[in-house]
């Protein structure tokens, strides 16, 4: 059986921080079952590269206790953004290739997307699109 590695919005705002990035922090539903918004929280993050993030848990998963207690969020959908728009990553990444948003990450792999966009030196994007490439 594989185990749940839960996520909260301080645990993912940590992984943030650790890389760099100035993060920010939301909750989304609260204990109430009928709490208006569709997600359960949201880590925004700003890197020292101008690379930006936008980390979404939209839904709880309920799991059997000898899974997890209770509500747990094991996956999340990151958003990549650069000057304030959406954007995929140059070519050459393993992740954001022709897309602009990465769904159902588990911490594992969101660690690894961070990693990546924090290293991401923003020169490539002018160069891209100065040989057509992007």
């Amino acid at each position: 059986m594989d185990t749940c590695s839960a996520m909260t919005a301080e645990s993912v705002g940590e992984i943030l921080q650790a890389a760099g990035a100035e993060v920010m922090i939301r909750s989304g539903r609260s204990d109430s079952y009928s709490a208006p918004r569709e997600f359960s929280f949201e880590v925004k993050a700003l890197f020292p590269n101008g690379m930006a993030m936008n980390v979404v848990a939209r839904q709880f998963n309920y799991r059997d206790p000898w899974e997890a207690t209770g509500r747990v969020n094991d996956l999340v959908d990151a958003m990549l953004l650069r000057d304030g728009t959406l954007t995929p990553l140059p070519k050459g990444f393993p992740w954001f290739q022709g897309i602009d948003e990465e769904c159902g990450l588990n911490e594992k792999q969101l660690r690894e997307i961070v990693e990546c966009v924090r290293k991401v030196n923003v020169k490539l994007y002018l160069l891209q699109e100065m040989t057509g490439d992007f």
